[in-house]
């Protein structure tokens, strides 16, 4: 159990019953600001620029593949648990041996919770998780709009590595770019 905020939280791998609460968790979020991306020859460049009215980003849903079987995999997801027993937020990580990479695949906090440390204390598990695997770094890749977690993910020691300026073509993403960040768990 973690107390944040005043409010108790508890932090365990995912059961197959938590599969219905960890679809039901809002991902959705609001956002004044968005990161505006520049391609040159020799790499990109982000600036943050004000977004009026407010941008509202509902993601599109989720075909499931959160692990609720453990840790045996290479998938793993964990889950934050409220005083009441409900799932309000999880990540799901894979594993991959070969560049002993550990991906942030989902994260997501239901909104009424929030800014209480769950993000932080998930990202924590996932990095025990990475070590318990021997992984060297962790991964993401966050959408360029979601200017919200790229603060929290840079506030976590997250780096920019990367851009993919076409990976949400055809998608409900349209005309975003996909940045990705990393983070040494040595």
């Amino acid at each position: 159990m973690t107390a944040t905020h005043d409010t108790t939280y508890a932090f365990r791998v995912a059961r197959p019953e938590d599969a219905e609460a960890i679809a039901a968790v809002d991902g959705s979020f609001t956002t004044s600001t968005v990161f505006e991306v520049a391609v040159s020859a020799d790499g990109f460049a982000l600036r943050e620029v004000t977004v009026d009215p407010p941008l509202v980003k509902v993601f599109p849903e989720d075909d499931g593949g959160h692990d609720t079987e453990g840790e045996d995999s290479g998938r793993h997801t964990c889950v934050a648990v409220g005083a009441d027993g409900g799932v309000v937020g999880f990540t799901t990580v894979s594993y991959s041996p070969w560049n002993r990479r550990l991906t942030i695949e989902d994260i997501e906090i239901a909104p009424g919770h929030r800014g209480r440390g769950i993000g932080r204390a998930l990202m924590g598990q996932a990095v025990a998780f990475a070590r318990e695997r021997g992984a060297g770094h962790v991964w993401l890749e966050v959408t360029n709009v979601n200017a919200p977690a790229i603060h929290a993910y840079r506030r976590l020691g997250f780096a920019f590595c990367g851009l993919d300026t076409t990976l949400y073509q055809g998608t409900e993403s349209e005309g975003e770019q996909a940045l990705y960040m990393s983070m040494s768990c040595l």
